[in-house]
């Protein structure tokens, strides 16, 4: 009987040796919540940062885009009739088109061809080159006739733009290198009903909208192409 009294009862000298194990275990549990918290913490820092970074370049794309655009107004502001609104430009009715009729006179071809090189040339500076991605040749319908045929005439409107502005044997025609920019950063777009003007003459219009760049976008490769040799317009081949 005394034998099992003996191996029963944990001597003082075991619970001794089992106590220091545990209090180190919860050290170590400590020190991991510690290292948690921290890094956390340093992520926490990290993700802040990176947001405030992106609104930092958003509002300073911005402030360049402006300074861009106010840049252009002075330029454009010797040329009477056309305005700059927001990202237009706006050639009013210096660049109005007749009913049904895609074609401008030589007036408006001159002043299209003498209005254009301010904005290549401004494309070329800093901010053009930073932040221009291209520029969108709007024309323009009233709200006469069908859905379909406006829409095919304000595209031959923007395309008519283009062909003054590429017309290599036109007296005041643009430089080959002035030629190839338009080649690159044109687009032609064109609208029926959209955005009509408050009279019909107001609504057969022609504007240039600019785009830009956003954050982390490329800017694609410039055509290696040379400028077409044939010196007529499509839209008078027909």
């Amino acid at each position: 009987m005394s034998l099992f009294r003996r191996s029963s009862a944990p001597t003082p000298r075991q619970s001794e040796a089992v106590q220091p194990f545990w209090i180190s275990f919860s050290d170590l549990m400590t020190a991991l919540m510690a290292l948690f918290l921290v890094a956390m913490s340093v992520a926490l820092l990290a993700i802040t940062h990176e947001i405030s970074q992106t609104e930092d370049q958003k509002a300073s794309r911005e402030e360049d885009i402006e300074q861009f655009m106010t840049t252009l107004t002075a330029a454009t502001a010797t040329f009477p009739g056309v305005s700059v609104r927001g990202r237009v430009v706006d050639f009013g009715d210096r660049a109005r088109f007749e009913t049904n009729s895609h074609q401008l006179n030589p007036e408006q071809a001159h002043l299209l061809r003498a209005v254009t090189p301010q904005i290549l040339a401004l494309s070329q500076n800093p901010l053009g080159k930073k932040w221009l991605k291209r520029i969108v040749v709007e024309g323009f319908a009233d709200a006469r006739g069908g859905y379909l045929y406006n829409l095919n005439l304000s595209l031959q409107r923007s395309e008519r733009l283009l062909c003054v502005l590429l017309a290599a044997e036109a007296p005041d025609a643009l430089s080959a290198e002035d030629r190839l920019m338009v080649r690159d950063l044109f687009l032609v777009s064109g609208s029926s009903f959209n955005a009509l003007k408050a009279s019909q003459e107001e609504s057969r219009r022609i504007e240039l909208r600019l785009e830009f760049l956003e954050l982390g976008e490329g800017r694609q490769a410039s055509h290696a192409l040379p400028l077409d040799s044939e010196p007529r317009c499509p839209l008078d081949m027909r």
